[in-house]
């Protein structure tokens, strides 16, 4: 078993430009002047001679799409340093135009909602928290908090509503892709719920909406260590349990988008109560709540009374590594319910990578060396390469961050590729 703590605080890919690495798929529909615009934009730069090699094209070819996509105001021209010069003629590379488009990505959650202003180059231009109350509420109400992040975001950035071409949302739920329908969402009152009409009311933009592990998920392959991975798992552990999957440079969503739902996978019969109403779920073994839920077994009531549970949580931490042994039960069963999660996961799907990602990942528990040990042992090993796993202690900027990438994906499909943009 591989094991790697990043705990740099680097948020994203050490690789220039953003989005999947083309290079590692091996084919792709997208019309060729499109490859030729994602490739730039992945590259950061790209000279013309490097576009015919990537894309096994003409030089011709290379020479009119290019031409065709500065025309467009998407792609310009810009001296590259790095190459030595040739002819005595200055040495030309082509990369994105920043302020083609823009877009706003957001994650809302139980503690606060983030968002993210990005350029059409995938930079950020600037952020936004704003907390949240952690009550469950209506969609209505949900919007409400959306709307007012909005506005933030933008005022911090000094633009308007109408300077931005798309919005991303990832939420705590399940999310039909294809709909944008909300079946279940740990934040909202009802099931079922439809907030893409409403936004549609309120702002003159396309909403793209997915859960939000999809979204941490696309932050990988966009903006991180996914970036030249064709294939990698990504576990969540927060307020509940979530898992993203690449397949061949591509997110995953199962037949009807909402499939991946690890933290409501089985692990115990008739076992502990889940927030979604069923029994035996690993959310319910792993989860904030399931955590705290024996805490004043562990502590006392007197200690835990008042405390939110955000504070709460801590304090659990705070008492089991000083050794409170009560305490440090708790945290090490969820070790163990973990190991069990990522053993299915390595089980059902071979990944060569998977990265653990959320807010818990801060509590050492759930990346000793005796939890990857255990899920180990519970993996079938001798027929395959040990899958490495990456730990990555990741704030909600990030998971909002690539709330931008399926925005900035169908705006490509637009601008670069011609096609109609969706909701449009």
């Amino acid at each position: 078993m591989m094991k790697y703590i990043d705990d740099t605080g680097t948020k994203t890919s050490k690789l220039a430009g953003c989005g999947p690495l083309l290079q590692r798929s091996k084919a792709s529909d997208a019309p060729l002047r499109q490859q030729v615009f994602q490739h730039v934009r992945a590259s950061g730069r790209a000279a013309r001679a490097d576009i015919t090699r990537a894309l096994d094209i003409s030089a011709g070819s290379a020479t009119t799409l290019t031409a065709d996509l500065i025309a467009s105001g998407i792609l310009r021209e810009v001296e590259d340093q790095a190459r030595e010069q040739a002819r005595g003629r200055p040495p030309v590379a082509l990369e994105v135009v920043p302020d083609a488009a823009f877009v706003i990505g957001i994650k809302v959650s139980s503690k606060r909602h983030s968002a993210v202003l990005a350029d059409f180059a995938g930079n950020v231009v600037n952020t936004a928290t704003a907390k949240s109350s952690g009550k469950r509420r209506s969609a209505a109400q949900l919007l409400d908090e959306i709307a007012a992040l909005i506005e933030l975001v933008l005022k911090n950035g000094g633009m308007r509503a109408a300077d931005i071409d798309a919005v991303g949302i990832g939420v705590p739920g399940i999310v039909d892709h294809a709909s944008g329908l909300i079946i279940w969402c740990s934040l909202l009152q009802d099931t079922n719920q439809d907030i893409t009409a409403g936004f549609a009311k309120r702002f003159n933009m396309p909403l793209f909406l997915d859960n939000d592990t999809n979204m941490l998920t696309l932050a990988e392959l966009w903006y991180g260590d996914g970036r030249d991975m064709t294939d990698f798992a990504v576990v969540t552990i927060e307020n509940g349990v979530g898992m993203g999957l690449v397949v061949n440079n591509q997110l995953y969503r199962g037949t009807h988008g909402v499939g991946l739902e690890l933290g409501h996978t089985k692990v115990q019969l008739d076992g502990a109560l889940c927030r979604c109403g069923q029994r035996g779920c690993l959310e319910a073994y792993l989860g904030d709540y399931a955590l705290t839920r024996e805490a004043a077994t562990a502590l006392g009531p007197d200690v835990v009374e008042g405390k939110d549970p955000e504070a709460l949580l801590a304090l659990l931490f705070q008492h089991a590594k000083a050794g409170n042994s009560a305490a440090e039960t708790i945290f090490n069963r969820a070790g163990r319910y973990l190991a069990v999660g990522l053993s299915n996961v390595a089980q059902l799907f071979d990944p060569p990578f998977i990265i653990l990602s959320g807010d818990r990942m801060q509590y050492d528990y759930f990346y000793a060396d005796e939890v990857f040990a255990e899920m180990q042992k519970l993996t079938l090993s001798d027929v395959r390469q040990p899958c490495k796993i990456v730990v990555h202690d990741w704030d909600d900027l990030v998971w909002a961050r690539g709330a931008t990438a399926p925005a900035l994906a169908a705006l490509t499909n637009t601008m670069a590729g011609g096609l109609e943009m969706p909701g449009a």
